[in-house]
């Protein structure tokens, strides 16, 4: 057996053992496990007056694997750079050569979008050196954050509290959360009511010759938007119809065509997994990482089943093409493929020569190797699986049809109209279904005589705009050009980890109080942080470092000395916000004063007003009212963890540590005398033994 006395160095342990499949025995890989080097974090790490030099310090937990990899680099005759193909995993790499004290000139760096058997050895085939353009772009980015939060944040603990951040794109993520509660708060409801009418052909008595129709005109005039104005106006109109009569008076029918939709880029997938899954952003990108990667597939080994997962490119490769027109004309027919679909991103900061998120393998069917993944990666597998085979899929032909029901009523002209759709061809739908929006309309035509079964009047109230879901703040920052593939997870997942945004009931982003005040506080003095121009402004220029066009100095000696300048000036400008929002009905059991709402880095809770000679302060912690089932003595009590996710625990903590993540109801359970306690989806079951309450008939 020959000695393996090649190195390849990766990331992760998982990738390691990936990669180890496709290489011989002269190969050897190992991991880093992630990044070895990085800016102190007991000092700012930035010479400022020496260009932005930065000073970096081995990662003390990554000592000991610098130590392994420099010994084993020393007896390779080649060592070879394998991190991921963007900004951060050329970082690494670099970060790598310098700690292991490798000759630039003789260090190889290899990138593939996939971990499968022919891009490795593709890879293999073509080492460069490394990309120092995408080096110093990280950099930038990483020495422009480190200042803008070094310099920032101890401003906010000592006007606010401390433990608060202000990142660059995070504040200006929180910003557009925040202006959008305000758009909801400053919202007006207006009432308005809908008519529909439920019809049947005159002839007909049959259930499904019913169908619905919308009023869309009176007296030839549209129904204007919103809607009727008032019950009065809706009831004066149904009963003016008490004895119309309804012709059909036109029908009109079209065939039209629906694309596919194009393969995943990163937002389009944390959008979509957000949608049809509701995976959080950062549980997608946690779950595409293990795809990419590599699944262990039993007899084949691991396999890396989905290409790079960070992008913002449509691009698909020549081979996925041939291979997925192969599938589809072998699965469904020849008429299911009319030849190979290219797309083009609209985005400018897009790198064609990347791709989109795909399968690596169209052969491998989510269904076929389901047993393979847990449940959470194979539904987004198959999301992903799906969508792009799909995409080379023929357009579905569907027939939409329109018809328009004339109402004479004993004074007026009234119009209905009734919408449906019918799919003629399923095309890629076969493979991605779509929801249709129509009702299913019978066999109809045009002066046909109708019967007005009944009227439904709704009432409705206009809503606000919708809070912010993950998803579609990430199609908001991808919009606005704010963050890259790579930071929308990190970025919502910080504003939620520090207290700024919690989620309500429908798992949608929402302000809290601290939030405001972060943001109110930079919008005032610092607008240019949490300005969206200035912020997709800097990610062109960090684009055009990447791409060799500008010094990566430049932004950081345009930025610099006036944000600096300005931190000095506010220093003594702004004063400690008020964090008291209004007065309690309590009274201080200690002193007697009232009570008072304060705001501290746990959310609001209740402090004496005569501090801070009294500093008695209470929780403001929900309770259920029911008795903790493990001490009997403290109260079940909503808590949250520190990134703000809700559990249910004893109020005595931490004397008593009873906690659980479900909801308790008070009862005991009839098996084990444990607490009995009710799911998201309503059932109720024990908390430790497999009890169940049977549903009630």
């Amino acid at each position: 057996m020959a000695a393996k006395d090649k190195l390849v160095i990766v990331e992760s342990p998982t990738k390691a053992k990936t990669i180890s499949k496709f290489l011989g025995n002269n190969y050897r890989v190992e991991s880093s496990f992630g990044h070895v080097r990085d800016l102190p974090k007991s000092k700012i790490g930035v010479d400022v007056q020496n260009n932005f030099e930065p000073t970096y310090v081995d990662i003390p937990k990554a000592k000991k694997r610098v130590s392994e990899l420099k010994k084993l680099s020393k007896k390779s005759s080649e060592v070879i750079l394998a991190t991921d193909e963007d900004r951060e995993g050329e970082s690494i790499s670099w970060h790598l050569m310098t700690a292991l004290e490798l000759d630039p000139k003789k260090a190889k760096r290899i990138v593939f979008h996939e971990i499968t058997k022919n891009a490795i050895e593709e890879a293999l085939k073509n080492p460069r050196s490394i990309d120092e353009n995408l080096v110093n772009a990280q950099q930038a980015r990483r020495i422009l954050d480190r200042l803008v939060g070094y310099e920032l944040s101890p401003l906010l603990w000592k006007k606010i509290y401390r433990g608060l951040s202000a990142g660059r794109v995070q504040s200006v993520a929180l910003r557009l959360i925040v202006e959008r509660e305000r758009e909801r708060q400053a919202f007006k409801a207006q009432e308005y009511w809908t008519l529909e009418g439920l019809f049947n052909q005159s002839s007909s008595k049959k259930k499904e010759d019913e169908f619905k129709a919308f009023l869309l005109k009176v007296d030839g005039e549209a129904i204007p938007e919103p809607g009727i104005a008032s019950k009065k106006d809706v009831d004066a109109i149904i009963s003016d119809l008490e004895k119309g009569t309804f012709t059909i008076s036109k029908i009109k029918k079209q065939e039209t065509k629906r694309s596919p939709l194009p393969p995943f880029t990163t937002s389009s997938m944390v959008a979509e997994a957000a949608s049809k899954l509701k995976f959080s952003a950062a549980q997608t990108m946690k779950l595409a990482q293990q795809l990419y990667e590599g699944i262990d597939l039993g007899t084949e080994g691991p396999e890396g089943l989905i290409t790079y997962m960070r992008t913002d490119s449509l691009n698909l490769s020549r081979e996925f093409l041939g291979s997925a027109e192969k599938f589809i004309k072998e699965e469904y027919g020849e008429n299911y493929h009319t030849g190979q679909k290219v797309f083009k991103t609209s985005s400018k900061s897009a790198q064609e020569a990347h791709e989109a998120i795909r399968p690596t393998n169209v052969a491998h069917e989510p269904q076929k190797i389901k047993k393979f993944l847990d449940s959470r990666q194979y539904k987004l597998y198959d999301l992903i699986w799906r969508r792009a085979t799909a995409s080379q899929m023929k357009e579905a032909n569907i027939l939409q049809t329109s018809v328009d029901i004339e109402g004479m009523g004993a004074k007026r002209k009234y119009v209905f109209r009734a919408n449906g759709s019918r799919i003629t061809f399923d095309g890629f739908l076969k493979l991605y279904p779509q929801r249709l929006v129509g009702e299913i309309i019978p066999p109809l035509e045009e002066n046909q005589k109708l019967n007005l079964i009944k009227l439904e009047p709704e009432q409705h109230f206009t809503q606000p705009p919708a809070r912010y879901s993950e998803g579609t703040l990430v199609k908001m920052l991808e919009k606005l050009g704010i963050g890259r593939p790579s930071t929308y997870a990190p970025t919502i997942s910080t504003i939620q980890y520090r207290g700024y945004v919690e989620k309500d009931q429908n798992k949608r982003l929402s302000p809290t109080d601290v939030g405001f005040l972060v943001t109110d506080l930079l919008t005032e003095h610092f607008p240019t942080i949490v300005d969206t121009n200035f912020t997709a402004r800097m990610e062109d220029e960090l684009d055009k470092i990447a791409q060799g066009q500008l010094q990566w100095t430049k932004p950081l000696q345009e930025f610099y000395p006036s944000f600096h300048e300005a931190i000095q000036t506010k220093e003594s400008q702004i004063s400690k916000r008020e964090l008291i929002t209004q007065a309690s009905e309590e009274v201080c059991e200690k002193c007697g004063k009232p009570m008072v709402f304060k705001l501290g880095r746990f959310g609001k809770f209740l402090a004496c007003s005569g501090y801070p000679e009294c500093k008695n302060t209470k929780s403001l912690r929900k309770s259920l009212n029911i008795k903790c089932p493990k001490c009997s003595e403290g109260e079940v009590i909503e808590r949250k963890t520190k990134r703000g996710k809700l559990f249910y625990g004893c109020s005595n903590y931490p004397k008593c540590d009873f906690a659980t993540w479900q909801k308790p109801n008070g009862q005991k359970c009839p098996a084990c005398n444990e607490a009995v306690v009710e799911t998201p989806k309503g059932q109720v079951k024990c908390s430790k033994c497999s009890w169940v309450k049977e549903p009630e008939e």
